[in-house]
């Protein structure tokens, strides 16, 4: 992995940054670069309220909120930003504003490496908005100013319409850590992380594939 000077981590809900991206932004931490992860909603729109069930629809957005909290303390992440939006909503934002809240949080982070939901091939459409809105925050910037932007992407159609994934970073160092983050979104996760524990100790390959290995697309500006 390439050093970078600040990496900055765009997602619209807690524990999108567990799955594909957590050992990437441990990797990160462990090595001293600064990370600042930008969270759009705090996911409370989501549908999983634990097993048993242990939130309400009233209640989900603070306990997601401390779940997000204690999932950027296992990672190394000391700069969690909040950015108040709703849940499910954020396809239905003003781009051109949200945008400019993106470029606010670059100009103020300056980072060389951007990560996020490619738009259009990331499957949900919070992700979409979300991608689409940094993606139209760095085109706006001067060629010589962008930082790197590396997308997240895994719609089916993904690998047809826009190739393979050029960055693919080994994270197996950080598998633990990988686990505890997902863990640490219990009320989205408890179901299946005890049965992923158990295929990764009997290293299964496609769960060994998705925990030691990340993908990422550079955008082309």
């Amino acid at each position: 992995m390439e050093k970078e000077r600040h990496v900055l981590v765009v997602f619209p809900h807690p524990d999108d940054e567990a799955f594909g991206v957590s050992g990437t932004i441990a990797s990160y931490t462990q090595n001293g670069t600064p990370v600042t992860y930008a969270c759009l909603t705090l996911g409370e729109m989501g549908r999983n309220m634990g097993n048993p069930p242990f939130a309400t629809r009233e209640s989900l957005s603070h306990i997601r909120k401390k779940e997000l909290q204690d999932a950027a303390n296992i990672l190394g992440i000391t700069d969690l930003r909040m950015l108040g939006y709703r849940d499910k909503t954020v396809e239905f934002e003003n781009e051109e504003v949200l945008a400019s809240h993106m470029s606010a949080i670059i100009k103020d982070v300056n980072p060389s490496l951007v990560i996020t939901f490619y738009p259009g091939y990331s499957v949900h459409p919070d992700h979409d908005a979300c991608g689409a809105a940094v993606i139209r925050a760095v085109k706006e910037m001067p060629a010589e100013n962008r930082p790197k932007v590396h997308c997240v992407a895994f719609s089916h159609n993904c690998e047809e319409e826009i190739g393979q994934a050029d960055i693919v970073n080994h994270v197996a160092a950080y598998a633990n850590q990988k686990l505890a983050a997902i863990k640490a979104h219990v009320s989205q996760t408890q179901l299946m992380v005890s049965q992923t524990a158990i295929n990764l100790e009997n290293q299964d390959p496609e769960v060994i594939a998705r925990f030691h290995y990340e993908r990422f697309w550079t955008y082309p500006f």
